[in-house]
């Protein structure tokens, strides 16, 4: 029980982390947005993506901070938080390894094949690669509980993944290679020593899925 109770205590603290990284995130960004509304966008134009040049590499930092209208970063936001705190509410250190991968893979993959004609800004790459990384999370951890948020998210979600297909006036390549990122840093940073064995161990016994998820939900105290 006592075991059971701190594995408890660590989650809630972690979820409480979570929780306060995603809001000073969105501090961030809106108070990012309110000087650039200010300015006209500027900001927006002079440190958003522009694809094939190479003064613009370090804008892949930047565009995700910046939007272009307040309609666009108030669809960004919401999205944002719900799937950051469920990326982040397992260990806010590996959250940050995941946004950092997710946000070069998109913003390389937008320099790439996008349009040099174009300025891309906006943390909707990022949303989509929270959700690419939520969808496979529980898979590659082996946690039955991310497993069974992931199918909800997806379901609850589903619209999102139009938001992948090659669409007019949409950064979708940002969308796309945003998710892949996410999908990515499931595998990279799954947690291996679930699956270590020393050579004298024998295997665990086999446990129904349902088994296994209230075996999950016992050792969180829920």
């Amino acid at each position: 029980m006592e075991a059971k109770g701190r594995t408890a205590e660590i989650m809630i603290a972690e979820a409480r982390k979570a929780l306060w990284v995603m809001v000073g995130a969105l501090a961030v960004i809106w108070t990012i947005q309110i000087a650039n509304w200010a300015s006209g966008y500027t900001l927006s134009y002079e440190y958003g993506i522009q694809a094939w040049n190479p003064g613009s590499l370090p804008d892949i930092v930047s565009a995700p901070f910046l939007h272009w209208s307040w309609s666009h970063i108030e669809a960004n936001s919401g999205p944002l938080f719900i799937f950051g705190f469920l990326s982040a509410y397992r260990g806010v250190r590996k959250f940050l390894s995941v946004t950092g991968l997710i946000i070069l893979v998109s913003g390389l993959g937008a320099w790439f094949t996008a349009s040099p004609e174009a300025t891309g800004a906006g943390a909707s790459g990022v949303v989509f690669g929270y959700f690419g990384y939520i969808l496979v999370r529980g898979a590659f951890d082996r946690h039955l509980i991310d497993i069974v948020v992931g199918v909800v998210m997806a379901l609850c979600f589903a619209y999102q993944f139009a938001g992948l297909l090659p669409q007019e006036g949409i950064g979708w390549q940002a969308h796309l290679f945003g998710f892949l990122g996410g999908v990515a840093g499931g595998w990279i940073f799954r947690e291996r020593d679930r699956s270590r064995r020393t050579p004298s161990s024998s295997p665990p016994p086999q446990q129904s899925p349902r088994s296994a998820l209230l075996k999950e939900l016992d050792d969180l105290g829920l």
